[in-house]
């Protein structure tokens, strides 16, 4: 009889090295009162010769705003994540991670001075339309991707308009632009 050994793999590096990292930033938060969050992981507008104002339009996608909030954006990456790694390969992840950080940071310190952001939503919708296009070929659109984004950008129109709470429903229609744009021309190419 043969006995196979069981072993735990570290199968999705840029995924998990991710959630480490957001899991970090909510203990320091939680250690230190809110500081940290306000400090180096939210983005909000601030003077441009300050250097964390820099580092902020990239590091607000660490921080969240209860374990709440980082427990719902987790379960997304870590279900879709590994998924996608495996397609694209870790360095395309981090790619599209740090681009969704920056293009949602940048908009939401411009048009929205008086807000700070926080939070991994942008990168969540960014797996969630990235996903939607794993199947696709050139010259096809699948039924799924339209519905998906039917889906998706009717629920952050309706919730953006009706809505009043403190999600940047904007930041997750932005995730989603670069997920389904980057998802589209990877495939794009592939085919």
């Amino acid at each position: 009889m043969n006995k196979r050994k069981r072993t735990i793999t570290f199968n999705a590096p840029a995924v998990l090295w991710f959630v480490i990292l957001c899991f970090g930033a909510m203990v320091l938060n939680a250690l230190t009162g809110g500081l940290t969050n306000r400090l180096l992981f939210s983005t909000y507008r601030a003077s441009l010769l300050n250097p964390l104002t820099w580092l902020r339009l990239f590091t607000h996608v660490l921080g969240h705003v209860s374990w709440q909030h980082f427990i719902g954006n987790m379960t997304y990456i870590l279900l879709l994540g590994p998924m996608l790694e495996e397609k694209y390969g870790w360095r395309t992840l981090v790619g599209v991670m740090a681009v969704t950080a920056g293009i949602t940071g940048v908009v939401h310190t411009v048009l929205f001075p008086g807000a700070a952001l926080c939070g991994a939503s942008g990168i969540v919708f960014a797996f969630i339309l990235m996903t939607s296009f794993t199947g696709f070929r050139e010259g096809e659109l699948p039924v799924t991707v339209i519905l998906t984004a039917a889906v998706f950008i009717g629920q952050q129109m309706y919730e953006g308009l009706f809505v009043r709470d403190n999600v940047s429903n904007l930041t997750h229609i932005l995730g989603g632009a670069v997920g389904g744009v980057t998802g589209y021309m990877l495939n794009r190419r592939k085919r």
